[in-house]
């Protein structure tokens, strides 16, 4: 008896398996995450994260400017403000002059094309940490989501083209979306963080903007770890609210997640591929103990194939070198 299907006919060469295989990426499926420094000419190494740095804005648009010539065409920005600005309310997040307004305006001066999603949470303004308003020890959803409204409305004057609520508030999706079309912006989209976990894998990001909570955690608002119908109706809710895209955060440990909301949206997915995981690798490459540049393209593609429509990686430049060879 001979095998009727020899399925290894379909490998037999480097050919051979590029004609056949499903799953394909290009610098078209990444969003690069920045992060924006005050000052001018500032370049400050995240020592957890390397490779990645905090930047003043005239740098950030000279790096923005090189990724759009790799073909990366999205970028997500954070800030890191000073502490003087930080306050329980949260308001320097709508200053009109602000640090994160002032990115978002440089950025679509130099390069109008790059799709500017700047991140909507009020961690990096509070001086507790946390993303939402705190009254004795509770993080308060219906205040907080005022605030992520006026916040979104002020990226979205300043030019940005999707507003990226990553707070996990209840509800925050259809208050920002019904404000854009008050004030106008109904071509801004929302991409919504709907399935965020209260996630160990957060650690260099905190680092990255000094934005650990000051007191307890995020289970109360991020979701548990060990849950995954809870992130479906996350996601359909968020799509109910006026959501353009949804993500998953993080990824690689969460493919599961990724496939499952995929299969129950009808908005491209987003999924984050965090600071941690970019650690790990880095870590583990510097070591010896794995191929970077092979782990890196790897877990790029398994994240695309579990269902990921765009990928927010800070692998997203050095991907990009290596695939445009």
């Amino acid at each position: 008896m001979f095998p009727i299907h020899r399925n290894r006919r379909l490998r037999t060469t480097d050919a051979m398996r590029a004609l056949v295989r499903e799953t394909v990426l290009t610098p078209n499926d990444f969003m690069f995450p920045m992060f924006i420094a005050e000052g001018q000419n500032v370049e400050i190494p995240i020592p957890s994260m390397p490779g990645i740095f905090r930047r003043s804005v005239d740098l950030t648009v000279k790096e923005v400017k090189e990724l759009w010539s790799l073909g990366v065409k999205a970028v997500n920005i954070y800030v890191k403000v000073s502490d003087n600005l930080k306050d329980n309310t949260g308001k320097e997040a709508w200053n009109p002059d602000g640090l994160m307004q002032q990115a978002i305006k440089a950025i679509k001066d130099v390069v109008p094309g790059m799709v500017v999603m700047p991140d909507v949470a009020l961690d990096p303004y509070s001086i507790y940490g946390h993303d939402g308003i705190v009254e004795n020890g509770e993080i308060l959803n219906d205040p907080t989501v005022d605030a992520l409204t006026r916040m979104s409305l002020s990226h979205a004057d300043a030019g940005a083209d999707f507003v990226a609520p990553s707070d996990m508030m209840d509800g925050r999706v259809l208050a920002i979306r019904k404000a854009l079309e008050e004030n106008g912006h109904h071509n801004v989209g929302i991409m919504s963080y709907s399935a965020k976990y209260a996630s160990s894998f957060y650690g260099p990001f905190r680092d990255a903007l000094d934005s650990a909570p000051g007191f307890g955690d995020k289970k109360t608002y991020q979701m548990d770890y060990a849950n995954r119908i809870e992130a479906i109706k996350e996601a359909l809710h968020d799509v109910e609210e006026g959501a353009d895209i949804v993500m998953v955060k993080p990824g690689i440990a969460y493919l599961d997640i990724v496939r499952e909301v995929k299969n129950s949206v009808n908005v491209p997915v987003s999924v984050y591929q965090v600071s941690g995981e970019y650690a790990m690798v880095k870590a583990a490459a510097e070591k010896g103990w794995l191929d970077h540049d092979r782990i890196m393209l790897e877990q790029l593609h398994c994240i695309k194939r579990a269902g990921a429509d765009i990928i927010s990686t800070y692998f997203a430049k050095e991907a990009a070198i290596l695939l445009n060879k």
